[in-house]
């Protein structure tokens, strides 16, 4: 048997009521059901997939014009001159 690290979690009640909901349709103690939902995560990039199909395209273009953003009053006046 293994031995973990025992440690307190917050989590939204609505996201516990539905992951003990969940734990108990498949007839797993919450515990089991919080490990494999963690390692699937961390096997996976760590982060959510892009919709399927996005392709990006990049567009050269000319460098922006110079903003002085050293004040907010700076940048206001050349977003208002548009």
């Amino acid at each position: 048997m293994v031995l973990g690290m025992k440690t307190t979690l917050e989590i939204p009640d609505p996201l516990f009521r539905d992951a003990k909901k969940r734990a108990a349709d498949e007839g797993v103690a919450l515990r089991v059901l919080v490990e494999r939902a963690l390692r699937e995560h961390l096997a996976g990039s760590g982060r959510r997939p892009g919709p399927k199909g996005l392709r990006w395209h990049v567009i050269r273009g000319t460098a922006p014009p110079a903003v002085d953003v050293g004040t907010r009053e700076r940048l206001y006046d050349f977003l208002d001159r548009r």
